[in-house]
């Protein structure tokens, strides 16, 4: 069975897709899975981390739930009802989990996300049974952003294994507190900064082998 991590963020549009077509591409034989994604767009997330990363596969396998609203999954699915089972998330992500020596699994918006009346990101997270890290911004007001949902997810049971810096300028004397900070207050390590319109990641190939 792959290994595999959870991308979560600490909103919307922080760069959670961005960094996953990243961190897939620099992963040998590594798979990708969306649980839910709303909007009617080209490429949409699944589509684009399948290109970006040269997975050359249909990327309707690799979404459960596609909604042309552009909104949360839980109102989407209201709106085209279409409920969201966790049963099939389970199903469709074993699947793929069977495809590759390692898979990354990416949510919706932030950590607090709803996927339906009682069903939540968490429930999703812990459905797949993987632990997570943090897509934040490296920009003004990270910090509150970054504790907040690290110590949601922790206070739910998941386990947090890293933080990833997007748009992070490293000359930048407040993005530079900024990680130092939002270690210090969490307690987790920032593992990787990724800067703008990057290609690549910084390696981190050790740290996924030691997942």
């Amino acid at each position: 069975m792959a290994k595999g991590i959870f991308i979560t963020a600490t909103g919307t549009d922080v760069g959670k897709t961005y960094v996953s077509a990243l961190i897939v591409k620099s992963i040998p034989n590594c798979g990708y899975y969306k649980p839910a994604l709303s909007g009617d767009v080209y490429p949409n997330d699944c589509e684009y981390v399948l290109q970006t990363s040269r997975i050359h596969k249909n990327a309707n396998n690799y979404v459960s739930y596609k909604f042309k609203p552009a909104v949360s999954p839980h109102l989407a699915s209201q709106m085209t009802n279409t409920p969201i089972k966790l049963d099939k998330i389970k199903a469709d992500f074993e699947r793929i989990q069977n495809e590759f020596d390692f898979i990354v699994v990416e949510g919706a918006g932030g950590i607090v996300c709803p996927f339906g009346d009682d069903l939540l990101l968490p429930d999703v997270i812990k459905a797949v049974g993987l632990d997570i890290i943090i897509i934040a911004s490296a920009s003004l007001g990270t910090i509150n952003s970054t504790v907040l949902t690290v110590e949601y997810a922790q206070s739910h049971g998941i386990n947090v294994k890293g933080i990833i810096l997007n748009n992070y300028d490293e000359n930048d004397f407040m993005q530079a507190d900024n990680r130092k900070m939002v270690e210090k207050l969490t307690g987790i390590k920032v593992i990787a900064t990724v800067k703008k319109d990057d290609k690549e990641i910084e390696d981190l190939s050790k740290f996924f082998k030691e997942i």
